[in-house]
């Protein structure tokens, strides 16, 4: 009667978790440049000498969806989005890259190119600076252009985004929201990756398909439950056929 209870109870913990993975899909459906999550549950069997009928279930197989979300223009010259494949490379507190595909894109204060959450764009030797009061343009291939106010319509190279295209699978999700290398170690330059100046990606994920993932994992969560319910019901009626002999 026990497995019944270790299935049902880690069945409808991690079933919980799996809402909340949904839950932020749905949040993020607005969110420019986000990556769906996906997850599915699997059985694992309990390692111990008396219990080795037992299995817990748990939520083993969390993986992301990273297919391309819709172009939006925007014309905006600070605005940029990758097409096809490929990531941003962000520079992090401590000094190490994370992965964005969240083109939209500000100056700080201080020239500094950077994401609307003050995460500076890492280019050729460091983050991306630019001159104050100049024309930009984000070429095709990552290069940023500068035309300064009276300088003849001469047009300079004053920067280069950093743009890699690292294995899918070697990707992973930090808990705000940016993917990092499982090894740690930055990415390489992948020079076939392209940039849509004045465009933003949006985000890939489907409302109405994480509706009804919600609605299921709902009514699967309702099952689990009642499932415990029985093995108590059947552990009570076990108990008072044993105690009236």
């Amino acid at each position: 009667m026990d497995r019944l209870i270790y299935t049902a109870m880690t069945g409808a913990k991690h079933t919980l978790g799996q809402q909340g993975a949904v839950a932020n899909n749905i949040a993020n459906a607005t969110t420019n440049g986000f990556r769906s999550e996906m997850n599915k549950l699997r059985a694992v069997e309990v390692q111990t000498e008396a219990l080795n009928t037992r299995a817990f279930v748990v939520d083993a197989s969390v993986a992301t969806d990273f297919s391309p979300g819709p172009l939006q223009y925007t014309g905006r010259p600070y605005d940029v989005a990758l097409e096809g494949k490929g990531w941003l490379t962000v520079q992090m507190p401590d000094g190490s890259e994370a992965y964005t595909r969240k083109g939209s894109l500000e100056l700080s204060p201080n020239g500094v190119l950077q994401t609307r959450d003050g995460r500076p764009l890492v280019g050729e030797g460091g983050p991306v600076t630019l001159p104050p009061n100049a024309e930009i343009v984000i070429g095709r291939d990552g290069s940023i252009s500068a035309l300064e106010p009276g300088g003849g319509g001469i047009v300079n190279v004053v920067g280069q985004l950093k743009l890699v295209n690292p294995p899918e699978a070697e990707l992973v999700r930090g808990d705000d929201g940016l993917f990092r290398q499982r090894n740690g170690q930055p990415a390489p330059v992948d020079e076939l990756v392209q940039v849509a100046g004045g465009y933003l990606e949006g985000s890939n994920v489907n409302v109405v398909d994480q509706m009804v993932t919600m609605i299921s994992l709902s009514r699967q969560f309702e099952m689990q439950t009642r499932m415990m319910q029985n093995a108590e019901q059947n552990d009570r009626a076990a108990s008072q056929i044993l105690s009236n002999r």
